[in-house]
């Protein structure tokens, strides 16, 4: 696979956004974001010991799947899905139209993994590599989604943070996230209401991390630690919180089971 090339495209394509030589401040995150994305992925597949042509896919998929988070903002001045289009379906369409994956091996691979990225749930009955290669999107990209949004954790934050989903600035977690967080399931994102929710959820995820190695990383990094302490004090998220560290102690000592 031509990365290089493809990596020239992408750039090409990011700097025709810009306004007297620079991007939005908004534009710059995701440039950013999608650089450590490509990254975690590549970690990601050393760490996993992905074969070459696999590992390339997956860098593939990394570095498309925010790709119509440019025009998003641009036609709508939101990053809000809920008030614009799902970027996911957007960057997919808008990587499919421009033809940039012509000619390389695996396109319906790295065109479902940019796809499906953002889903609560995947679709049953795709391939080995398809899966592999949006399990590995789906890992990079919430790795860094973690650090983008750890520096608005506290209180005074909530102004602060990217707006990505509407939420109101209660620090209170809604009812229903306390039950699921006990349960240890995933919450349904588009329910979220207030900075609580917003923060919760983000632990949630840990239960849709797919590696063992990513789960390391965000304990190494302080992730998870940091957004337990600025949970408020309420009744049954201590139920949840215990549930989420046992489980990842137990993840983080397993030995990955690789989809290829």
């Amino acid at each position: 696979m031509d990365l290089k090339r493809l990596h020239r495209l992408y750039d090409e394509y990011v700097d025709g956004f810009k306004v007297d030589g620079k991007l939005s401040p908004m534009m710059e995150l995701k440039r950013i974001h999608t650089a450590f994305v490509v990254r975690n992925a590549k970690e990601i597949a050393a760490g996993e010991g992905f074969d070459l042509e696999t590992a390339e896919v997956c860098e593939a998929a990394a570095l498309l799947h925010d790709t119509g988070r440019y025009e998003q903002l641009k036609r709508y001045n939101t990053f809000r899905d809920s008030d614009s289009v799902d970027h996911a379906v957007f960057s997919h369409d808008i990587v499919k139209a421009r033809s940039w994956l012509a000619g390389e091996p695996h396109v319906d691979a790295i065109l479902k993994a940019v796809l499906y990225h953002n889903r609560r749930d995947l679709p049953e009955g795709l391939d080995p590599l398809t899966l592999t290669a949006a399990h590995c999107t789906r890992d990079a990209d919430k790795l860094d989604i973690y650090r983008v949004l750890s520096p608005y954790l506290t209180p005074d934050g909530v102004d602060k943070a990217p707006k990505f989903i509407k939420a109101d600035a209660s620090q209170l977690v809604s009812p229903d996230f306390v039950r699921d967080f006990a349960e240890g399931k995933q919450a349904d994102y588009h329910r979220l209401r207030t900075h609580g929710d917003r923060k919760l959820v983000r632990l949630m995820w840990v239960y849709d991390i797919n590696y063992s190695w990513t789960l390391r990383k965000m304990v190494e990094r302080g992730y998870v630690d940091l957004i337990i302490k600025y949970l408020p004090e309420q009744e049954g998220l201590a139920v949840g919180i215990q549930r989420l560290q046992e489980y990842i102690k137990k993840k983080c000592a397993a030995k990955d089971r690789v989809d290829l």
